[in-house]
């Protein structure tokens, strides 16, 4: 070992003195590459739930119309097949009094009337609102609180962000009747409620649409066909 240790040594004091004699500089000797400081250890991820949630809402009707046939069909005496219904994002209260809140639900705007993407009704059957006739399709639901009433906004715009308004869109504006509540809502609700007819009736579907938040409701009629 000691003799290995001499002999390297002897070899570098040899290529030291010819790179004196030839006049070049000697090298200087190569530090021992420093130490990498250690990564610090991530935590590892916790999940968070949104600040709203989503919710929908659908009545149903027991048979199909078929618009070429020119009648209904299918008749079930259950659950579907057509349906309309109400798909729309769920705000919360949390403590606040949010009608009449800026940025939230503030007074003679468009409101989106839900949380995040845009409220959206679906109807496979032409139906009425108030007193409109909408055709079966696809489209997004606002409204327009104001202090002295409130209206809902149909917009042919559909899946969209829920504050991308375009009022050249509007389909139709529907007075709503207003409610104050005696119990707040805590969570954005909307609902489709049938009035149940008897079975010799020749009355079409038809019911309440209503939504309330806070100590606020809204409705309006809602039925099938015209």
């Amino acid at each position: 070992m000691i003799a290995s240790r001499l002999i390297v040594f002897a070899a570098v004091t040899l290529v030291a003195a010819e790179l004196r004699a030839q006049g070049q500089p000697i090298p200087p000797a190569q530090a021992a590459p420093a130490a990498q400081p250690a990564q610090p250890q991530q935590a590892p991820r916790i999940p968070r739930a949104a600040a709203s949630t989503r919710a929908s809402v659908a009545v149903l009707v027991d048979s199909r119309y078929d618009p070429d046939e020119g009648g209904w069909f299918g008749a079930l005496n259950l659950a579907g097949p057509a349906k309309i219904a109400i798909d729309y994002g769920q705000p919360h209260l949390r403590g606040r009094n949010v009608i009449g809140m800026p940025g939230v639900v503030p007074w003679d705007s468009v409101w989106r009337t839900g949380a995040n993407m845009a409220t959206q009704l679906n109807t496979e059957v032409d139906i009425t609102l108030g007193n409109t006739f909408i055709p079966r399709g696809t489209y997004t639901l606002f409204s327009l609180p104001t202090r002295t009433g409130w209206k809902l906004v149909v917009s042919r715009e559909v899946n969209q962000w829920g504050t991308n308004y375009d009022p050249s869109k509007d389909f139709a504006r529907i007075d709503l009747r207003q409610r104050t509540l005696a119990e707040p809502i805590e969570s954005l609700t909307f609902w489709l409620i049938p009035v149940i007819e008897a079975p010799t009736s020749k009355t079409f579907p038809h019911g309440v649409l209503k939504f309330a938040w806070g100590t606020t409701e809204l409705s309006t009629d809602w039925r099938v066909g015209r």
